[in-house]
C-alpha cells in the first residue's frame, strides 16, 4: 500500500494518509480529514510503501494552498491565548486539572483541549464558559501522563528528545520485571521517564535479554570450566562472560566466556527461548 507521511504539529507523530493521484513530495501541505476534523498538515514522508498495513486508511482531500497554510498558521499563534484563557478558567472554577495542549480545526469549528488529572472531573461548567468565550465547538479530552510527555516532548535521561515525541507510534507495556532481566537498578529515579512512567526503552532489549538469560548459567550454578568444575559468582549476560570459583581451592576465581562453559547443575535456570536472530 502506498501512503504519504503527514505530521500536524512539528513535534507530533506522523500519520498515514493516501495520496491518490496527487503528486506529493515531503514538504508540501496536505487538506485532510481526521477524527478531530478538518486540518493541514505537513508531508514528511513523500509517497512510499508500506506493506502489510492493515488499518483504514484515510484519502488526502486536496493539496493546501497559501490561504489553508496561513489559516492553520494563524489557529497556532491564536491556540496560545485560547490556552491561557483555559487555564485562567479552570482556576476560576476550582478544577483539579491540568491543561496539557490546545488546537483549532482548519476551518476552525471546534477548540480541543487537552488535560491530565489523577480522577474524573467534571467540566460541563467549564465547557459552557469556554463556548461563550470563543463561540465554536469545545472539546476537552482527558489523556495519560504518558500522552503528556509525548505531546511537550523535552530530553531523557540519556540526553536524548523523547523517544515517544520522535518515532514511537503507540506505547508498549513495560514491566518492572523487564529491569530485572537486565540487571538495572530498581531505583525508579533511574528507570523512569519523565512521566513517571517506567522508561519505554526497557522494552526495546528485551527479547535479546531473556534469550541471552535463557542460556547463561546464573549465579550459584555449578559448570564445568577449562579447569575443571566451579561455581559461578558473577554473570555479565552481555559480555557473555562467567566469573567462576573453582572447586580447587588452590585456584581463584577466573573469568570465562559462556561458551566455554557447561552448565551441570544448581543455580536458576530460564527455560530457553528462540534466538532472536534466528526468527
Amino acid at each position: 500500500m502506498k501512503v504519504i507521511s503527514v505530521k500536524f504539529k512539528e513535534n507530533g507523530r506522523a500519520y498515514y494518509f493516501d495520496p491518490g493521484t496527487l503528486e506529493i513530495r515531503a514538504g508540501d501541505f496536505v487538506v485532510v480529514t481526521t477524527a478531530r476534523g478538518t486540518e493541514c498538515g505537513e508531508v514528511v514522508r513523500g509517497p512510499h510503501e508500506v506493506p502489510g498495513y492493515k488499518r483504514e486508511i484515510k484519502p488526502v482531500v486536496r493539496m493546501a494552498d497559501a490561504v489553508d497554510v496561513r489559516r492553520m498558521r494563524q489557529n497556532r499563534a491564536d491556540v496560545q491565548q485560547a490556552f491561557e484563557v483555559c487555564e485562567q478558567r479552570i482556576e476560576a472554577h476550582g478544577l483539579k486539572m491540568k491543561l496539557v495542549d490546545a488546537e483549532y480545526t482548519l476551518d476552525r469549528n471546534k477548540l480541543v483541549f487537552y488535560f491530565t488529572a489523577d480522577n474524573r472531573v467534571d467540566f460541563r461548567e467549564l465547557v459552557k464558559d469556554l463556548a461563550a468565550q470563543f463561540h465554536t465547538r469545545i472539546e476537552l479530552r482527558q489523556i495519560g501522563v504518558r500522552d503528556e510527555s509525548k505531546m511537550l516532548g523535552g530530553l531523557g535521561l540519556c540526553g536524548q528528545p523523547f523517544c515517544c515525541s520522535r518515532f514511537l507510534k503507540n506505547f508498549q507495556p513495560v514491566s518492572i520485571k523487564m529491569a530485572k532481566e537486565q540487571g538495572l537498578s530498581l531505583n525508579p529515579a533511574k528507570i523512569s521517564g519523565a512521566c513517571g512512567r517506567l522508561m519505554c526503552c526497557l522494552a526495546y532489549e528485551q527479547k535479546s535479554y531473556e534469550y541471552l538469560n535463557s542460556i547463561t548459567p546464573t549465579p550459584g550454578s555449578v559448570v564445568h570450566t577449562p579447569d575443571g568444575e566451579g561455581t559461578v559468582v558473577e554473570v555479565n549476560v552481555v559480555a557473555g562472560t562467567l566469573k567462576v570459583r573453582s572447586h580447587v581451592e588452590s585456584l581463584a576465581p577466573r573469568v570465562y566466556k559462556r561458551e566455554e562453559c557447561v552448565y551441570l547443575r544448581g543455580g536458576k535456570r530460564v527455560p530457553k527461548t528462540p534466538d532472536p536472530a534466528d526468527q
